[in-house]
């Protein structure tokens, strides 16, 4: 860590480690190989914490993906993105990493992951990662 911020955190930071992709909890789609769907979920209320300084970080995450045989149980992945709540995790790494357990566990056609951060110091963040 950068010892400039060193002094600047003031209580613990959960490392990334602690992410469980197994609380995602994928169901069947019933219309496989009948019709394609885009799905585009939103979590305005998403929350993590700035390695750096150990602020917190507001966002919005945005999915969108075409299944193919599964589909997320929302509820599950509410519980899933309520884990970053006190991880220090930068925006960049936010959106790969929940690209990357969704896809693990939905196998989709193709995904989106957006995140579109709240200012900070008076800029704007919006981090995009896709499939494939």
């Amino acid at each position: 860590m950068n010892k400039s911020y060193e002094n600047a955190i003031r209580y613990k930071l959960e490392s990334p480690d602690i992410i469980q992709s197994d609380v995602l909890d994928p169901i069947e789609y019933k219309y496989h190989g009948k019709q394609d769907i885009d799905i585009t979920i939103q979590q305005p209320e998403y929350t993590s914490v700035c390695p750096m300084t150990g602020l917190p970080d507001y966002g919005c995450i945005t999915v969108t993906y075409r299944p193919d045989q599964k589909i997320i149980e929302l509820k599950s992945f509410k519980y899933y993105l309520l884990q970053y709540r006190n991880v220090g995790i930068f925006y960049e790494n936010i959106v790969n990493r929940i690209l990357d357990d969704l896809v693990a566990v939905l196998q989709p056609k193709k995904m989106t992951v957006t995140g579109n951060f709240t200012p900070r110091g008076g800029i704007t963040s919006t981090v995009t990662a896709a499939f494939p």
